[in-house]
């Protein structure tokens, strides 16, 4: 993809509207720093001297197309607690609806706190509940869908983290509410098992979780004599559970790109120095599915949230990307 074509499509984020659908979260940082050891346990003592609250999985997805300047709505659920009205008092800054935001009284809302010193995490403690939400709260969110999928929605994002909201009834009746429109489904899984996600267009695994869906306990370390086994593999899988392509996220490897025609492209790495993949797969999924939206290729979209992808892992936290940087790299 050349330089103009880039541009076109970066050109047409602002006329274009993607939905987002999964497990909101609140990503809460405490930076500080180690000077010495506790006298207690063998640990380091981090003096904390600042901490932030930011919009975590797919609150993150619809953050990066909100900044990316698409038109964006979420659908999601959480908890009646303090860190489920702070996640809609961000929603309320940036002039995103809450409309499909479903407050469950008897569930937390997903909450990870990472505590960084000198720039590396150095513990995560995580308080949620994985348990599926409840059928009023599914019935609640496809009411909301219903209303968007015939307001020019050019994709929807499933963003599954595992946590309850993506189900089985859930894809079900999203499946039911988009047949027969144009509208591309993006999926970002957690599950391994792939049959969840079965007739969607594109799905972006990382390396472990397409080594988990393939049976292969590595995908990174592959020899190469057994990639055009995997190569088939995948491809048989995208048979199998009907998807248009899968886009396999490989860390400092760059992505790999795989289509129902049997094409492939592997496109290398943009980052310059990695110092934090916390979110770098919010911000795939959702530059993928908004450049989708505006009109790219899988190819193409793919470029683009490769390099999108590459700004946000030089930046320490649950970042985003402006249009502004997006330009800047191309």
């Amino acid at each position: 993809m050349n330089k103009k074509r880039a541009f076109e499509i970066i050109e047409n984020f602002s006329k274009s509207k993607v939905l987002v659908v999964g497990d909101m979260m609140v990503d809460h940082f405490m930076w500080g720093k180690v000077f010495r050891i506790s006298p207690e346990a063998p640990v380091p003592i981090v003096e904390v001297h600042s901490d932030n609250l930011l919009l975590g999985g797919s609150a993150n997805v619809l953050n990066n197309i909100c900044s990316l300047g698409g038109r964006v709505c979420g659908a999601g659920v959480v908890g009646d607690d303090e860190m489920g009205e702070r996640l809609l008092e961000e929603f309320h800054k940036r002039d995103l609806s809450t409309e499909g935001i479903i407050i469950e009284s008897d569930r937390p809302t997903t909450l990870k706190t990472r505590i960084v010193a000198h720039s590396q995490q150095m513990v995560r403690f995580d308080k949620e509940s994985r348990q599926p939400i409840r059928p009023d709260s599914i019935e609640r969110m496809i009411k909301y869908i219903k209303k968007l999928v015939n307001d020019n929605l050019g994709a929807i994002v499933i963003s599954d983290y595992n946590k309850g909201v993506i189900t089985k009834t859930l894809l079900d009746r999203i499946h039911g509410i988009i047949a027969g429109k144009n509208i591309a489904v993006c999926v970002d899984p957690k599950q391994s098992d792939f049959s969840l996600y079965q007739g969607f267009d594109i799905i972006t695994p990382n390396h472990q979780e397409a080594g988990q869906a393939l049976g292969i306990e590595d995908l990174k370390k592959n020899k190469i004599e057994e990639r055009e086994r995997t190569h088939e593999a995948i491809r048989a899988l995208l048979a199998r559970f009907s998807l248009k392509a899968m886009l396999i996220t490989r860390g400092e490897e760059g992505m790999s790109l795989f289509e129902e025609d049997g094409k492939f492209i592997h496109i290398p790495t943009r980052a310059r120095e990695v110092f934090d993949v916390t979110g770098a797969g919010d911000t795939v999924i959702g530059v993928l599915a908004l450049s989708i939206a505006s009109g790219a290729s899988f190819r193409e979209a793919a470029v683009l949230a490769n390099h999108a992808a590459g700004i946000v892992v030089g930046k320490v936290g649950t970042s985003t990307v402006s249009e502004k940087e997006l330009r800047e790299t191309l």
